[in-house]
């Protein structure tokens, strides 16, 4: 692509990185967080069962769990909780599953094509928005996602839910947890992922069960069987250890470490308040920063379902919205190359299932002021790709 003559902004973020996950590290951060790292030791020793617990009771307390909750750390991250949950707890009510987005649209596809439940609603919304929650059926089990970390949209709140609901309310909520208020009241089963909000590594996911659901999955066991990494009972009842700092398989206490890390940090910028304020100070960064632009628009264009972590900016300038849609990826691909190639905003493409456009996260690891340095490289980059295909 040939370079035009466009003047480059003179200000650069001091961390330029913007992807959805693993996310930006706590500002700060350095490899010297990980210098007590059990590493060469048996995450089952009492050292390492300890560390693994501390993950857990630290997360209860930011997150203002209720005490008759369980928490564990589970395998393969915000993914593998999820699907341990559809497996060992669907099947025995009907099922409403909500999709709006990529991640969303895996879950329904989990419980339509692979458990191949009988009686399964998928109630879709596009890009950018949410399904309507009234139009859900709380007497049957429900799945969905607080926040779609590929679309830009999120549930406001609770408040549609039911509190004498029949059914359980699965909430996948990876780009939500430490970044949003979550209704736990309202929900009964929620899991999320090290790698979003607080910046941890990949691999390890969280899952926390309200009383509701360890009732469903000791007195109404799975009818289907289980590989080993999906069981969370066994001719005992509820398989406590999980929830106590004893992993089903074996984690890496790098990443344990990492978690802490992120964990004290959160602890010292004001907990949940805290966290909650620094997200909603980058989304304010990006909608200033939309509201005079003449090419970008969010893609979630409700306000009130607008996600403060999973930004994402679709391209609405003329020139643009006349290409088709593979032109239009290309030139997408363009801008985010173009970004990446400066240094100033890296990882800042769109999911691939998602219209073309940008994606910057806004959690609670990003400052302010990296996004307030970016947007007019967004504007320089938008404008070098803007002139050769005009």
């Amino acid at each position: 692509m040939p370079e035009i003559q466009i003047e480059k902004p003179s200000a650069r973020p001091r961390n330029p990185c913007f992807s959805s996950g693993p996310c930006a590290k706590r500002p700060g951060w350095s490899v010297a967080a990980l210098s007590s790292a059990l590493v060469g030791r048996s995450h089952r020793s009492k050292e390492g069962r300890a560390r693994l617990d501390e993950v857990i009771t630290r997360s209860r307390d930011i997150l203002g769990m209720p005490a008759d909750w369980r928490l564990g750390i589970v395998p393969a991250s915000d993914t593998g909780a999820v699907e341990m949950v559809l497996w060992s707890l669907l099947g025995t009510r009907p099922v409403d599953v909500l999709a709006f987005e990529s991640f969303s649209a895996t879950w329904a596809n989990d419980i339509i094509a692979q458990l191949q439940l009988p009686d399964a609603r998928v109630l879709r919304a596009g890009y950018g928005e949410v399904p309507d929650l009234a139009d859900v059926d709380w007497s049957r089990d429900v799945v969905l996602t607080w926040n779609g970390t590929t679309s830009g949209a999120r549930f406001a709140d609770g408040d549609a839910i039911p509190a004498d609901r029949g059914g359980l309310v699965i909430c996948d909520a990876t780009s939500a947890a430490f970044a949003m208020d979550l209704p736990w009241d309202k929900l009964d089963v929620v899991t999320w992922s090290w790698q979003k909000v607080l910046g941890g590594e990949a691999a390890h996911g969280m899952l926390a069960l309200s009383p509701r659901a360890v009732e469903r999955l000791v007195s109404q066991p799975a009818p289907r069987p289980l590989p080993k990494i999906f069981r969370l009972t066994n001719r005992n009842g509820l398989i406590e250890g999980i929830f106590h700092g004893d992993t089903i398989n074996t984690p890496s206490m790098l990443c344990v470490e990492d978690a802490l890390d992120g964990l004290r940090w959160a602890e010292q910028v004001g907990g949940l308040t805290g966290l909650i304020a620094r997200s909603r100070a980058n989304l304010a960064v990006i909608a200033q920063w939309e509201a005079r632009s003449d090419w970008a628009s969010f893609l979630a264009a409700s306000p009130r379902h607008r996600s403060s972590t999973a930004i994402c900016l679709r391209i609405v300038a003329p020139w643009f919205t006349a290409l088709d849609h593979e032109t239009q990826t290309k030139a997408a691909r363009e801008i985010v190359a173009l970004l990446a190639a400066e240094g100033v905003a890296m990882d800042v493409g769109s999911y691939r299932d998602a219209p073309p456009g940008l994606r910057l996260w806004g959690g609670a690891t990003v400052e302010a002021s990296d996004l307030a340095a970016v947007v007019p490289w967004l504007d320089w980059a938008h404008a070098q790709v803007r002139a050769t295909y005009i």
